[in-house]
């Protein structure tokens, strides 16, 4: 009979009653905010209005632009890396990803999980000290398939290594990309739809790409999107109920290809499909709040809006800029490159019981923050293992002045596995070129002549213009200096106080350096 009853309520009523029993603990925190993580995918800095100058910023997005009015904007704020995996593994671990396995590029739709189950993660954490957690979006973090004797993958069995494994108590999406098969929905391990065999889609070109591969039936690409956002809305609405903390990290596909702005916002950006697609991402946060709000728990509720990198050349510059729009403005480079543009990311953090409206900060932050500002909100003191290139932000988010820098230093990565280091102004690149997809790439500046590192100072060259003046032979001590800095952090396998730790595939992070000391 209870069997029976749990089917007809909805599958976040499932797990609340289920987790219950082990979830009464409170924090030492008296009132933890309910903590809202929201992910876009290639989203450029200045595709939000307030990033960049209306000059060069032409999408109309209210919404946003109101959260950071009412919230606190983030003006130097970094991801671990320039594409979508690595950058989430660093999200939820607090860890550079390129102390992973994974060294360069992203995994695919049938790759294995990239994060070890004995790993804490932001959603253990919080799990652990009395939240909710709860994944809804796209993964890109691999999932083990089961398979059948033959070595196929069987959508009707459950996955392992899963995000229910990883300290999620729901968890609801897609394993890769939008454009990535197989484009099946799974919630809590298991298929919602199994496809059968000759249940594929073609592939799609132009704005409305995705490659050929397995679909089930419940998956239509262009409701992905609002799916996850409704799904995120009956969860919000569902936990408010209980009166208990809740965590809910939703990782958009979009406005990642496929570009698939609905009829609603077809034209309305005036610029192309791609900035209609980012509006209507800017009007669901509208709806996000508005739910917040309908629910009462608005003012201790701590939502961070982001993006997993630079925009994208499959937004079309071209054709933006010829309309003043520049999505990765002022900054060389996007998405999959080392330099600004392809890890600058607009960075919003609204929580109006906590931080101040209207504030900005300059300060540079990074994407592991999460670990160390979950961990601190809940009183928890991080153990040398867990979340070794995490900073506790909230010293930034309630106003404290500090003394010095929030970070000592930052540690950049490319889709190509090229690593760059930032203290203060200073930026120090490992390549002679953009170590992803903009020119000369590394190949490409190695055949040039040109010098194999790149030293900018930001304040006078935020551009990073070589031609300008890239400061390698002007500056040798600040080289060594830096140098120096990454060496210790790669051998330290942390970037924060602590003992030592280990990385995984050690050898492979000094073949990207082989110029450097070799630990």
């Amino acid at each position: 009979m209870f069997r029976n009853y749990l089917k007809l309520i909805s599958p976040f009523s499932c797990c609340l009653l289920l987790v219950t029993a082990t979830t009464d603990e409170t924090t030492q925190n008296a009132n933890p905010p309910n903590i809202i993580y929201v992910l876009a995918d290639d989203l450029g800095y200045a595709d939000i209005q307030g990033f960049s100058s209306p000059d060069y910023s032409k999408i109309q997005t209210p919404h946003l632009f109101k959260m950071g009015e009412e919230g606190m904007r983030f003006t130097d704020a970094h991801t671990a890396s320039s594409v979508c995996t690595p950058t989430r593994y660093s999200i939820l671990t607090g860890r550079y990803n390129w102390r992973s396995t994974l060294k360069r590029s992203v995994l695919w739709g049938y790759d294995d999980a990239l994060i070890d189950t004995d790993r804490t993660t932001v959603a253990s954490l919080l799990s652990a000290h009395g939240y909710h957690t709860a994944f809804i979006g796209k993964w890109h973090l691999g999932w083990n398939w089961a398979k059948d004797e033959n070595g196929a993958v069987d959508f009707t069995q459950p996955i392992s290594n899963s995000p229910n494994d990883l300290g999620f108590d729901y968890a609801y999406g897609h394993v890769a990309s939008l454009d990535i098969p197989p484009y099946v929905y799974v919630e809590n391990e298991k298929a919602t739809s199994f496809p059968k065999p000759g249940d594929t889609i073609a592939a799609k070109k132009d704005y409305e790409f995705w490659r050929k591969g397995i679909i089930a039936p419940d998956f239509v690409h262009d409701d992905v999107t609002p799916n996850f956002f409704r799904r995120s809305f009956q969860y919000i609405e569902e936990r408010a109920q209980t009166g208990k903390p809740f965590f809910l990290y939703l990782p958009l596909p979009s406005p990642h290809t496929p570009i698939l702005p609905l009829e609603k916002w077809q034209g309305k950006s005036g610029l192309n499909p791609y900035g209609d697609f980012v509006m209507m991402i800017d009007d669901y946060m509208g709806d996000l709040f508005q739910v917040l709000k309908d629910n009462g728990i608005d003012e201790n509720t701590l939502v961070i809006f982001t993006s997993d990198n630079g925009c994208s050349p499959t937004a079309n510059f071209p054709e933006l800029n010829a309309k003043g729009h520049w999505p990765n403005h002022p900054f060389r480079g996007h998405k999959a490159d080392i330099y600004e543009g392809g890890h600058r990311v607009p960075f919003i953090v609204r929580w109006p019981k906590k931080v101040s409206a209207g504030s900005v900060n300059h300060q540079t932050i990074a994407t592991t923050d999460l670990m160390a500002t979950a961990a601190s909100l809940v009183d928890y003191e991080l153990k040398d293992h867990e979340g070794e290139d995490s900073y506790d932000m909230m010293p930034l988010l309630t106003g404290q002045e500090l003394e010095g820098s929030f970070r000592e230093g930052t540690v950049h990565h490319s889709m190509g596995g090229a690593f760059a280091i930032r203290q203060g102004d200073w930026k120090l690149i490992m390549t002679g070129g953009s170590g992803g997809w903009s020119e000369p790439n590394s190949r490409q500046a190695e055949a040039q002549g040109l010098p194999p590192i790149q030293l900018y100072n930001l304040g006078e060259n935020l551009y990073e213009d070589p031609e300008q003046n890239n400061l390698q032979s002007a500056y040798p001590k600040k080289v060594e200096e830096l140098t120096a800095l990454l060496n210790q952090y790669i051998l330290d396998g942390r970037s924060t106080p602590g003992a030592v730790q280990s990385n995984d595939g050690e050898k492979e992070i000094w073949d990207q350096l082989w110029w450097l000391l070799e630990p």
